[in-house]
């Protein structure tokens, strides 16, 4: 299942809840959905994250570092 039909089924899941509920199987999987929904947005973000450069005044391109804490 790709991301656009895990999103549909995460929208029909809902909007059954709001009319007629979920059965018990049907609350697991769309917490199932949910979940491996948000882990792809993350890894997209860490992704995009890890691939910025930022250029120095003096011309130079570096690697944006991860945050301290």
């Amino acid at each position: 299942m790709n991301l656009e039909e895990k999103i549909a089924r995460i929208n029909a899941l809902y909007h059954k809840s709001q009319t007629e509920g979920l059965t018990e199987e049907e609350k697991e999987e769309q917490a199932r959905l949910r979940k491996e929904y948000v882990a792809s947005v993350r890894g997209n973000l860490k992704a995009q994250l890890d691939n910025i450069y930022v250029q120095q005044k003096d011309g130079t391109i570096e690697k944006l570092s991860p945050k301290k804490k």
